[in-house]
């Protein structure tokens, strides 16, 4: 990782295969975040690289105010999109920006959320940045899904989704170094997000699990969705191979379930609350 560089290719043509694709984040995480955020709509949130808006949106209830930024033109689209049909005109607000680019005149937030986006940018120094644009006491708030969770399908009533050999069948098509944009990443994305968060003076983390496991029926359509929403399988580095990388893949999906349905649980969502400094803190669970 230490000699990648992002470049706004990472997620190029993924955006409108997110909402079909991705797995939901666990469906207690807006009641959580609204207690430990104590969020009562008169705040500001910013959410750094927010993709089709998949948190933001769920979130604009607690706040006055949301601004999602994002580098790809693909994903700002999406999220005005869904916006416009979801959240009352005048509660959010997009701008295509890399995080390296912030504070960009944004303002002041009372939190600020990175939804498995900060491994993807300068940490050290938007984790600073991001500290600087929060109010006394505000939050980072880092959410991913929980790992190393069993999520065994045993009495559901279709196949598990062939993971293995859906990256198997990518690497075949794009070799066996993780791609990354116009990058590898032979060693895959950084770890160590609590040294870098501490490093820039965030106080914390405090740690919650929202619990997932509800039973998931996921369609051929639906993981192939899945696939060119990961930054790794993304369309664009297919090139002219894409139509052959999908059709083998829907052969690939086809033979693994004969009725074209999958069982998947959803993974829990884990998310780490950090500090900007002292201040009024929430009752917490």
């Amino acid at each position: 990782m230490s000699d990648w560089e992002g470049d706004d290719s990472l997620f190029e043509g993924a955006a409108p295969y997110y909402e079909q694709g991705r797995l939901p984040y666990a469906p207690g995480l807006v009641a959580l975040l609204a207690e430990v955020l104590a969020a009562d709509g008169r705040g500001r949130l910013l959410d750094v690289g927010c993709g089709p808006g998949t948190v933001a949106i769920p979130l604009a209830p607690l706040f006055r105010e949301v601004v999602g930024v994002d580098p790809d033109v693909g994903m700002i689209a999406e999220a005005v999109r869904r916006a416009t049909a979801a959240v009352p005109a005048g509660r959010t607000r997009w701008v295509r920006m890399r995080a390296e680019e912030l504070p960009a005149g944004l303002g002041r937030f009372d939190a600020a959320v990175f939804a498995q986006s900060f491994h993807w940018t300068d940490r050290e120094r938007v984790a600073r940045t991001v500290r600087g644009m929060l109010r006394p006491g505000g939050a980072l708030v880092h959410l991913s899904d929980l790992k190393g969770e069993p999520r065994t399908v045993e009495g559901l009533p279709y196949p598990a989704v062939p993971y293995r050999d859906v990256e198997d069948l990518v690497k075949r098509y794009l070799g066996p170094v993780r791609r990354a944009g116009r990058g590898l990443l032979p060693q895959g994305t950084p770890g160590g997000e609590a040294a870098v968060l501490a490093g820039a003076g965030f106080l914390g983390p405090e740690r919650y699990v929202v619990p997932g496991g509800q039973e998931l029926r996921r369609s051929v359509d639906d993981v192939v969705a899945w696939t060119f929403s990961m930054s790794y399988s993304a369309p664009h580095l297919f090139g002219p191979r894409r139509e052959a990388f999908e059709t083998d893949l829907r052969r690939l999906l086809v033979r693994a379930s004969a009725g074209g349905l999958f069982s998947e649980r959803a993974p829990s969502t884990e998310v780490f609350i950090w500090r900007s400094g002292p201040g009024p803190r929430p009752r917490t669970r």
